[in-house]
């Protein structure tokens, strides 16, 4: 078995919660309150952020020149492309360019960013890997469930298409089969590929949830 399935067996729990979630499913339907949508934009631009900056980091970390290349080449996209696309959907729900930038991140968003940093700086390789793994394949599969959900075009079709899209499918193929040559090349990191995938899978759900409610700093 690839090592990316295995890791998606052993995250199977996590995977069937994030298509459970009703910020997933009323998204799909087009019922999502637009306070949570909205909520979600804003913190996925402070997530990408230093999604970029993991991209960065492992391109440093990479073992061979085009798996360098490659990851640089995904940072600078994030950075120039996708969040492009967030300003454009900001824009589309009154949400100005300097509100974006000056959101202050929720604690789930900050946890999670932080572990990747981290991962980034002090792990192996192959953690990496592990560990930006589940928000592409999860992403993937999270936006295929809404597309079988929903029941015609909605204001929220565009987030859908977004994530269905063949460049996105592309790009999780390249991730899909990086976690595989990590796998195979690192036998003695498998377990730290485990921990790295799960702890990314679980703040993968907790991200949905930290939009559905609106998660802020209560004092």
């Amino acid at each position: 078995m690839a090592f990316s399935d295995h890791l998606l067996d052993i995250g199977e729990d996590i995977w069937d919660a994030q298509k459970d979630h009703p910020f997933v499913r009323e998204l799909a339907d087009g019922t999502l309150d637009e306070a949570a949508f909205k909520h979600w934009v804003k913190q996925d631009y402070r997530y990408l952020q230093d999604y970029a900056r993991l991209f960065a980091l492992a391109g440093a970390t990479a073992g061979d020149e085009s798996t360098m290349t490659h990851l640089l080449g995904v940072a600078h996209q994030v950075l120039d492309t996708e969040m492009d696309l967030h300003r454009e959907f900001a824009s589309d729900y009154g949400i100005s360019e300097r509100e974006l930038e000056s959101t202050e991140k929720a604690p789930t968003c900050l946890a999670y960013t932080n572990f990747l940093v981290r991962t980034a700086y002090e792990g192996h390789e192959a953690e990496i890997a592990a560990a930006l793994y589940p928000c592409m394949q999860g992403y993937l599969d999270v936006a295929e469930h809404m597309a079988d959900l929903a029941d015609g075009e909605h204001r929220y079709t565009p987030f859908i298409e977004m994530y269905t899209s063949d460049d996105f499918r592309e790009a999780t193929g390249w991730c899909r089969a990086y976690v595989d040559r990590c796998g195979e090349r690192y036998p003695g990191q498998h377990d730290a590929m485990e921990d790295a995938f799960r702890t990314s899978a679980k703040l993968e759900h907790r991200f949905w949830e930290m939009a559905y409610t609106q998660e802020g700093w209560e004092l």
